[in-house]
Formats: structure tokens, C-alpha cells, sequence
């Protein structure tokens, strides 16, 4: 029992460790006294006297509170002790899961021993911030109030890379944080004279929300700045964003199709002349295939002679294909006129060995050109041969600092072809770049889309390469997804960062969120919009975070000073 007295003793603190329950290295229950509390995720310190004058400080992390009667034993025995007819009395119990014992010599704190509430440095020392030197990379404040940081060498690729954020969509505000933190990142300092360098190419797939990255937020109250001051950040926009959105479909001057946003907006579309010459047709089928079906061994032999023989026919990107019938050169203007030449030559008998092996059965032509001829209308806006546009149309990370690629206006389908060949003409550039730095974040929301676990697309192996070899290219993905259950198990591991914020409850089961205590699983089913749980290599716990709300606009009614 924790008498009054247990109150005195070092300033901060805030009861004894207790004795009728094992205390380990890993782990000790603290006896709460009278007056006092703690809550889930606050820092405690202990300390334990060694022979040879050796003294052992044990912090940790409160990961669960239990108040209890001591002295009764029916539950409804806390009437009785209410009307003070059964003598009882209330005992708080915090139980601290061990993050830090230094020095590192593992013995469990001593029943009595006093535990106060970490602060300063002894906070700094219990989650591993003083060992982040300037690496440190803020992120939000702990239930403490005080600023939680992530160790950007476990984010630039020197002891790890990538960056996992899962949650309810609407909800867990996975895309906010992400932006969030690649602010920071850009601000903080760990760039150094590499900031104006580093490049950021988003993707956009919900509404326009992320068009008005460099408006300052209307919004953002002197309270909420003042929180970005205590983070040593500014509460500002991005600056030096561009944006490219895909063509209205029925305008012939390449008008990007955007309502809210009137400036620095570039259409982005691939001609019919880049599509056959890069190769670009198994990208048509970026969604998840049986990697056994038949017609995929197809699309590799119709690609290489749509690169071999495509000539251009004009300077708006229309081809002809040599080698066809001379009363069908044409100029091919448009996707669904391609897609037209395709099946009139693989349904031809005469035609057909020149695009596949002769070998092939019918079937697998006929489930080729079903899947062509459905991927017609989704394309359309995208690959064209028949705008007369002139200005800049390829979408690029090279002149500006952060790039946002808006696809909310395209058919999924569509979403994964621009997805995918961006992705791999960013990575083949930073290939050819040779170095790692300046970094290149590349933030992706419904990465369970893009990389799911089952099946086998090109835009899954080029995530999958980002993953596994992008660290060493400076190449860093800032994942979202509302279920990490369903993302290939081997992004997710090259994870070094995870997060998570509100989740479903069946989802939190999933053994993706080993990394969580039961406790933070059970309370990630609550969070409330900004809470984060966050996961890094040097803390063993991970940490719940309030990160500020943003100084940018996140939908027209917000926008105030363009910072462009």
C-alpha cells in the first residue's frame, strides 16, 4: 500500500515500485501515491544503487493504469465502501514497459524505490533523443506536451528507410501527417544545405485537397503557430510546388482539368510516339494479375513491336505502325484508334506471327485484346496523339522542390498507368543520377492498391524496388493505407518508420501491428483525428503523438497567401 509519504522524495515524483508484482529489466509496476497520476505514455525514471557505488537508471514508458479497492472482494463491495460501512482503500497501479537502462547492466528496479516523471534530459535520455544528436526530426508532442522526434537516419536510408502510415480512411488523417512530416523534414535543419535540392512527388487520388500546398491555411489560429514554434518549425506553406493534372477529356488545347486551383497548374499526358518507343503497354494492365495467366506472356512481344516499328506522323504524337496493311497507314491519332489496329492485326491469321509467337493459342489473344479494349475509355486522357499542346507535359520532380500529380478526376485504371510509369521514370533518373543525395520522398496514399499482397503488376515490382533497393538510391516512400494487412509483406518490412492512427478494430488484430501493444492497439481503435502511434528502430516503445494541424490549405475555402 502506498502511504501519503510516498509522495516525498525527489521532485517529479510520483509513487514507489511495487512489491507484489515481479519487477523485471523489461518491465515494473509503479504504486501510484495519494494525489498523484499517471497516463498512458508518460515517461518515468527510477534509479537502482549497485555495489561499487554504480547507479542504474531505469526509465520507461507507462503503457497501462489500474485503480482497484484494496480490501474488498465483491464488486459489489465498492457500495459498501462508499458509505464507509467496509474499510477500503484506492490503489493505482501504472504498469512502465522499460525503454532505456543505462548503464546497460539489466537488473530490475527494487520494490520501494522511488519513480518520478522523466523531464529534461532524463526524458531525453529514456527515448534515445539525446543519442539522435541532429538528426532528430520533430513530429508532434507526446501526452507530455513535450516534442517527440524520429531519427532521420533511420528515414535518409543511412540505418534504414521508407515510412509505413496505416489508419481509417477519413479518419486517421494518414495523408496529413505524411505532408506533416515531410514539412518537418524540409524545415528542421537534418537537410541541411540539401533542403532547396530535396524533391517531393506526391500523388493525389482523393479531390483536389492537395492543390493548395503552398497557400498559407486561412485557418491556422496564433495558438496553433505558436505550436510549430515550440517544434523550431515554420508555420508555413510549402513553397516551390507545382502541380500537374491530366487534360479534359474533350478539349483539343490540353486545358488540365482542375476547378479550385488557377495558377502553376501543367497538364501531364503521354503521346501515343512515347507510349510505343518507352514501352509503356504493360502498364495498361497495372492492376494485380494471376502472374500464370496466359496473355501476359504477350504483352512483352506486342510492346517490342510497337517499339520497333512505330514511326511518328506529325508533332502532336500521332504514330504509324510499319509492316500493316498499306490501306490502313494512317496516322494514329488517338488510344482507342491503336487499340483498333491491334485487334484487327492479332485477329488476323495472316498478321498475327509478326506480333506473337506462333505458337500461340486464341485464347490468350482474345483475353489480351478483351482487357486492351476495356483499358480504352480509362486511357483515353492520357495517351494521346491528337492535342496540339506544346507547352511542358511529362510530369517531372526537376523544377520544383515538391511536385503533386492530381488523379482524382481519372478512372482508377488510369490512376495505376500514371502511377506506375512516373514511378519508373523517377527511380530510372535518380539510377542514372549515380548519388543518393539530394533525396527524392515519394508520398503515396492506398499503397494496399498499388502493392498488394497477392498477385503481380509492374507498378507492384517497381514499389517493390523502391523498397528494397530505393534506400540506397535516396529514393524514400512515405506509404498510406488503411489496411496494412493487405500491402506485400515485403514493402512493408523495408519500413523502418511506422505509424499508425485509427484503426478498425478487426484490422488491429492483423499481426502487421505486432509492433503495438495490446494497450495502443485497443486505444488505436479510439484515436481521434492528429493522434499518431509511432514506431522507430531506437525506441522500443512506440509513442503516441498530437501533431500540429497544418499551416497549408486543405481545400479551397482555406487558402490564404500563395507562398509560390
Amino acid at each position: 500500500m502506498v502511504t501519503a509519504e510516498s509522495g516525498d522524495g525527489p521532485a517529479g515524483a510520483v509513487g514507489l515500485v511495487v512489491g507484489t508484482v515481479p519487477a523485471t529489466p523489461l518491465q515494473f509496476s509503479v504504486g501510484l501515491a495519494p494525489g498523484q497520476y499517471l497516463q498512458l505514455d508518460d515517461v518515468v525514471v527510477t534509479h537502482r544503487q549497485l555495489p561499487g557505488a554504480i547507479d542504474v537508471q531505469i526509465a520507461g514508458v507507462v503503457t497501462n493504469v489500474e485503480a482497484t479497492h484494496e480490501g474488498a472482494r465483491f464488486a459489489s463491495d465498492v457500495f459498501l465502501v462508499a458509505r464507509g460501512a467496509l474499510p477500503a482503500e484506492v490503489s493505482e497501479v501504472a504498469e512502465v514497459a522499460v525503454t532505456r537502462v543505462e548503464p546497460e547492466v539489466y537488473v530490475p528496479p527494487l520494490p520501494g524505490a522511488v519513480v518520478s516523471r522523466a523531464t529534461g534530459a532524463e526524458r531525453d535520455s529514456a527515448l534515445y533523443f539525446d543519442e539522435m544528436g541532429d538528426q532528430k526530426v520533430p513530429v508532434g508532442f507526446g501526452r507530455d506536451g513535450q516534442p517527440v522526434y524520429i531519427n532521420f537516419e533511420f528515414v535518409d536510408g543511412t540505418r534504414g528507410a521508407h515510412v509505413s502510415i496505416s489508419g481509417v480512411s477519413g479518419i486517421a488523417t494518414k495523408t496529413s501527417f505524411a505532408l506533416f512530416l515531410l514539412h518537418s523534414i524540409t524545415n528542421c535543419g537534418v537537410l541541411a544545405g540539401e533542403a532547396h535540392n530535396t524533391k517531393a512527388l506526391i500523388f493525389s487520388v482523393k479531390g483536389e485537397d492537395l492543390l493548395f500546398l503552398d497557400y498559407a491555411n486561412s485557418r491556422l489560429t496564433p495558438a496553433q503557430r505558436d505550436r510549430y514554434a515550440a517544434l523550431g518549425l515554420p508555420a508555413a506553406p510549402f513553397g516551390n510546388v507545382r502541380v500537374f493534372a491530366p487534360p479534359r477529356r474533350d478539349d483539343p488545347s490540353g486545358t488540365p482539368d482542375v476547378t479550385a486551383r488557377d495558377r502553376a497548374v501543367s497538364p501531364f499526358y503521354w503521346t501515343l510516339a512515347e507510349f510505343c518507343a518507352d514501352e509503356l503497354l504493360p502498364f495498361v494492365f497495372a492492376d494485380a494479375e494471376d502472374e500464370r495467366a496466359q496473355y501476359t506472356m504477350l504483352i512483352a512481344q506486342v510492346a517490342a513491336r510497337l517499339r520497333r516499328d512505330a514511326i511518328g506522323a506529325g508533332g502532336d504524337g500521332a504514330v504509324r505502325i510499319r509492316g500493316v496493311d498499306p490501306g490502313r497507314d494512317t496516322a494514329i491519332r488517338t488510344f482507342g484508334d491503336l487499340i483498333d489496329l491491334l485487334e484487327a492485326e492479332l485477329g488476323d491469321d495472316a498478321t498475327r506471327g509478326s506480333w506473337v509467337a506462333g505458337s500461340t493459342v486464341t485464347g490468350s489473344i482474345n483475353a489480351l485484346l478483351r482487357r486492351l479494349r476495356s483499358a480504352v475509355r480509362p486511357l483515353s486522357a492520357v495517351i494521346r496523339g491528337d492535342l496540339a499542346h506544346r507547352g511542358d507535359r511529362s510530369i517531372t520532380t526537376s523544377r520544383a522542390q515538391v511536385t503533386v500529380v492530381d488523379l482524382h478526376n481519372l478512372p482508377d485504371r488510369a490512376q495505376r498507368f500514371v502511377v506506375g510509369v512516373t514511378l519508373r521514370g523517377e527511380f530510372a533518373r535518380k539510377e542514372r543520377q549515380g548519388t543518393a543525395r539530394p533525396l527524392m520522398f515519394v508520398v503515396l496514399d492506398e499503397l494496399n492498391k498499388y502493392a498488394p499482397r497477392d498477385g503481380d503488376s509492374p507498378i507492384k515490382q517497381i514499389l517493390l524496388d523502391v523498397a528494397e533497393r530505393g534506400r540506397s538510391l535516396g529514393v524514400i516512400l512515405i506509404g498510406a493505407q488503411q489496411t496494412a494487412s493487405e500491402v506485400e509483406r515485403r514493402v512493408l518490412a523495408n519500413c523502418a518508420i511506422r505509424v499508425a492512427g485509427r484503426l478498425d478494430a478487426a484490422e488491429a488484430e492483423r499481426p502487421e501491428y505486432g509492433y503495438l501493444p495490446p494497450a495502443q492497439r485497443q486505444r488505436a481503435t479510439l484515436a481521434k483525428p492528429g493522434t499518431m502511434f509511432i514506431a522507430q528502430p531506437d525506441i522500443p516503445v512506440p509513442l503516441a503523438v498530437d501533431f500540429p494541424f497544418p499551416a497549408w490549405a486543405t481545400r479551397p475555402s482555406e487558402k490564404g497567401d500563395w507562398a509560390g
